[in-house]
């Protein structure tokens, strides 16, 4: 009999905002994974429609779990809603909408979003520098320059319009105590002096955090 430990689950991974696996590159997790790659938005897409087209990527049969960044979290929560993870992991995200800043604006700012150019929508790379907290300057700014502006303005316009307050289970929500882009609301594992981007320069206190939570050992906050 092989005395191989099985793998507890593959984790999914999903970037933000166009974002691919080059932001998970540094983390050391102790499960296999997996990155789901984005996917062309349909014009007028729905945001529901959109991950069911992504959740194709997941092989159902086996146990499993979602690991978002950013845009990403949202991501995985919707898919939360049609498939069926074991885990939930949030970075540099929000569990619901409520957790979004700015919700006064929200409705003028995706307003304003649909009146800019698709030419225009990328934000000059040293307003995201300073909002990303990076300090992998290089790999931002390679990101930024290979994302879809259509993809980003459909994205950011959905974020404005994402309504959700559901609760899901077992999830892990990881948030810098530093985030510019997406300032902490709600509970969270905090990362102190940790950025938007923290998933590149603070991988492994993160990764830290998946493993042990994976592996049942994180105490709650």
């Amino acid at each position: 009999m092989s005395n191989l430990k099985e793998p507890i689950m593959t984790l999914y991974k999903i970037g933000g905002l166009g974002a691919d696996e080059r932001v998970f590159e540094k983390l050391t997790l102790n499960t296999p994974s997996v990155s789901i790659k984005w996917l062309a938005a349909v014009k007028n897409e729905s945001l529901q429609d959109y991950v069911i087209r992504l959740s194709n990527q997941i092989d159902q049969s086996k146990e499993f779990g979602l690991i978002g960044v950013s845009f990403g979290g949202v991501i995985a929560i919707e898919l939360s809603k049609i498939v069926n993870p074991k885990t939930v992991i949030l970075v540099s995200s929000v569990s619901k909408s409520d957790e979004l800043p700015y919700q006064s604006m929200r409705l003028i700012l995706s307003n304003l979003i649909k009146l800019i150019p698709y030419q225009l929508i990328k934000t000059p790379q040293y307003i995201m520098y300073y909002m990303f907290g990076a300090i992998d300057k290089d790999l931002l700014s390679r990101i930024i320059s290979d994302t879809d502006p259509k993809f980003i303005k459909w994205a950011m316009d959905k974020i404005l319009n994402w309504d959700y307050n559901g609760e899901v289970e077992d999830i892990l929500r990881i948030h810098g105590s530093k985030d510019r882009l997406i300032p902490i609301i709600g509970k969270a594992h905090m990362v102190q002096n940790g950025g938007h981007f923290m998933i590149v320069n603070k991988a492994s206190q993160i990764s830290l955090l998946i493993n042990e939570f994976i592996d049942g050992k994180l105490v709650d906050e």
